[in-house]
């Protein structure tokens, strides 16, 4: 007989426990410091993207230029950076987000001490196109550095807090290039804008956290191409796309000719106190910090329905010749903008579920092709009309950012209707 076994029985292996979750949630350190490290470097790119727009009133004069001429230091740019974006978020892929939006903001910095110096126009256009591109590592690579390093629950906020970055930028360019230049001339309110810069680039430097979610790949063209061509093909990317680009056609074409206007008649403003207006920019703090709540009450798309809404009224309360409708005009215009942009970039980030610095990207590339389009436009209208002609191209663009939401709540309820 064979003696009894002394093992203990058989037991179920105990299942491993999912891995824990170390993306950032608000309430953590790391995550405080990523928030401030993208404001930072949102206030360096955007400081110097925008530096020469405050300034195009003293361009003209001092060169001699239509508006129309002078607005190309702004849109060249803009242009300069989409034209990089896809390029810069291939080599993030490979070097990592920290190393690419470090490098790019220094190296805009730097062309920066450079643009004082431009003897004309034309050399002042070329840096500027240069600079662009030297920026594109930042946008191109910070919405998939937090798609990536923070938490889905947190994300709608974080990217609001970027976004809020981008309007302190924008607004701080603008003011501080103005300021400078109604007190030394052009030359100097670039040189105090690079300065500023230099310093939020090594703010971001030292404050940004390691990435633990990055996956390094290798630089592959027909991957890239393929994943494009991927994202190309997603509608509903498409559409987040045509708003990105009508947004900032608005906001280009306003924002490029406003300060003509408050130097013309009826106004007559002094160019130190027009430069003033741009601190409306911290409106658009509030309103792209705020996009996330909105989104979560209203719905993405309700949310753009209030964005556009807001920006058209503010566009049509603009057009007396009175300095109160102007200001609060400019105020719902810059309000529902950054509304409107923080909601169709971070959905971007959530639409994408795999190459998603390409995708954001592309977003980009729409957005400050709208900018450059439409400040050019709105800067000519300008000069042919007056303002009228720069709302009526302001207004053509929200008019089709309608068309675009309309279709995809008809698509939505489409949907839902076959499902039922």
């Amino acid at each position: 007989m064979q003696p009894a076994s002394t093992e203990a029985p058989a037991t179920a292996p105990t299942p491993a426990s999912p891995p824990a979750d170390l993306r950032l949630r608000p309430g953590s350190r790391a995550f405080r410091r990523a928030n401030l490290a993208l404001f930072a470097a949102g206030v360096a790119t955007f400081v110097l993207l925008y530096s020469t727009q405050g300034l195009l009133p003293i361009l003209s004069a001092d060169l001699g230029l239509t508006p129309g001429r002078a607005s190309w230091t702004a849109s060249a740019a803009t242009l300069g950076l989409a034209l990089a974006l896809l390029p810069a978020s291939a080599l993030s892929d490979r070097y990592g987000r920290t190393a690419v939006m470090t490098a790019s903001t220094l190296a805009a910095a730097l062309l920066a001490l450079a643009l004082p110096f431009a003897p004309d126009l034309t050399t002042l256009v070329v840096l500027r196109v240069l600079q662009g591109a030297a920026l594109a590592g930042l946008p191109a690579t910070a919405m998939a550095y937090l798609a990536e390093e923070v938490h889905p629950t947190a994300l709608a906020s974080a990217m609001g807090l970027y976004v809020a970055g981008n309007s302190i930028g924008g607004m701080g360019g603008r003011l501080v290039s103005g300021w400078a230049a109604a007190a030394w001339g052009w030359r100097g309110g670039l040189a105090v804008s690079a300065v500023l810069a230099l310093l939020a680039a090594l703010a971001f430097r030292l404050l940004i956290p390691r990435a633990r979610h990055f996956r390094r790949a290798p630089v592959d063209a027909r991957a890239l191409a393929a994943t494009v061509a991927g994202h190309l093909r997603n509608p509903l990317l498409l559409r987040l796309y045509a708003l990105g680009l009508l947004f900032m056609a608005v906001f280009g074409a306003v924002y490029n000719t406003v300060g003509y206007r408050l130097v013309s008649a009826p106004f007559q403003l002094p160019e130190s106190v027009a430069a003033s207006v741009f601190v409306v920019y911290l409106v658009g703090t509030a309103s792209s910090a705020s996009a996330g709540r909105l989104t979560a009450r209203w719905g993405r798309r309700g949310t753009l329905y209030l964005a556009i809404g807001t920006t058209a009224a503010g566009l049509l309360l603009s057009l007396p010749d009175s300095l109160p409708c102007a200001l609060l005009g400019l105020v719902l215009i810059t309000a529902g903008f950054f509304a409107g942009h923080a909601t169709a970039s971070s959905a971007v980030g959530r639409t994408a579920t795999t190459g998603r610095a390409q995708a954001s990207a592309l977003y980009l590339i729409a957005y400050y092709l709208g900018n450059s389009l439409g400040g050019t436009l709105g800067a000519d209208a300008y000069h042919a009309t007056g303002w009228p002609g720069t709302a009526t191209v302001a207004l053509t663009a929200t008019t089709c950012a309608t068309a675009v939401t309309l279709y995809a709540t008809h698509r939505a309820r489409t949907v839902t209707t076959l499902q039922a």
